[in-house]
Order: C-alpha cells, then structure tokens, then sequence
C-alpha cells in the first residue's frame, strides 16, 4: 500500500482546517495517477481527490458499444461527507467512437458527465441520500475505481446514435424498379378520363 499526498490548509465557513489531495491510494495505479482500487469512505474522510486519465481499452463493458476503444477519460473525482453521507463528485470527459446507426461509420460522440454519488451501504440509507445524488452501493471496503467510471459512461450511451447530418446511404444495388412503359395507361386509355369524354359529349 502507498500514499502520496499533499496536505494543504482551507478555509469554509469561517474554520481553518487541513485537507488532502490523494494523488495514489492501495498500488498499483491504473493510468496516470488513478488508482486500481479505492476505499471510498476514507477517501471522503479524507477529503481526498483523484485526477486522471483512465484509458478506454480498459473498459470491457463499454468497449461493445465503440468502433474503436482509442482514446482515455478524463477523470476529476472529489470525496467528501454532506453531514453524515459520504460523497463521491466530479466531472467525466470523454470522446467515444460509436456506430452510427444510419451510415454505420463512425460517429464521434462527446460526453461531459457530473457526477454525484452518495455512498451507501442499504437500501435505507439510499432512500435518505439528498436530492440529486444517486446511491453507490458497497459492500466492502474497496472498490474498482474503473467500474464506478464505466457504470456512468454505459448510462449516457444512446440507443440509436446518429450523425447529426443527413448521411443515409442507400444500399448498393437497391434501385427503384423501372416500370414498363407498355404497363403506363396513355391518357386516352385511361377510364377516367374516357368517363370524363362521355360526360362532356352528353352521352351519360
């Protein structure tokens, strides 16, 4: 286990008081600076943050949903406590490939993400979590890091993504049929208007 931490001096509502920016908690890191796995109610006590980039290759469940897995998000993640609750927010960044379900080339698709999670350990607890904050449940210490962040990019994924010009392009072969022109009715032999004749010359 390692820790590399700044320690710093705030001030909120008048009191001084020490944080900590935890830059590495519980090696071996994921990518630059973020760590496999975190204890997310020390780090709230902490009042610990953790920024990063988490590369996009690494996310088996969302990589069924890109064309390609290039790339990596950005991480910004802050933990603190909202009285008794602890919390987890922040910011998620990313540009993912997916298909286009019109053209199906790929379609850069931007995604800006706050998150604010509460972190609960039942169903009561989540009940009681304050408004706007949705529960993350655990049920041990540790947790991955990488499934929280792909748990929030899986639920902003469209169900039909889609250029947003018109880029339909018709499948190869597929053409209008040609009518014959042997099948076209001239207008002479059109029953209307042979209808039509007969009502002008009196006859019906």
């Amino acid at each position: 286990m390692a820790w590399i931490y700044k320690r710093y001096l705030s001030v909120k509502a008048g009191v001084l008081f020490d944080a900590f920016v935890i830059s590495i908690y519980y090696c071996p890191v994921m990518s630059d600076r973020l760590p496999i796995y975190i204890d997310p109610l020390q780090l709230a006590d902490k009042r610990g943050e953790l920024t990063g980039l988490l590369p996009l290759k690494g996310l088996d469940r969302l990589g069924e949903f890109l064309l390609n897995d290039e790339g990596a998000v950005s991480v910004s993640l802050f933990f603190a406590r909202e009285g008794r609750v602890p919390k987890i927010e922040g910011q998620l960044k990313a540009v993912l490939q997916l298909q286009c379900q019109n053209c199906l080339q790929a379609v850069e698709w931007p995604v800006d993400i706050g998150v604010k999670l509460g972190i609960v350990t039942s169903i009561e607890q989540a009940d009681r979590l304050p408004e706007g904050y949705e529960p993350l449940m655990i049920e041990e210490g540790k947790l991955v890091l990488k499934d929280i962040i792909e748990d929030e990019l899986l639920l902003v994924i469209p169900t039909f993504p889609k250029h947003q010009h018109n880029c339909f392009i018709q499948k190869p072969g597929f053409e209008e049929p040609d009518v014959p022109e042997n099948n076209l009715q001239s207008p002479s032999k059109n029953p209307f208007s042979i209808l039509a004749k007969l009502k002008k010359s009196g006859d019906l």
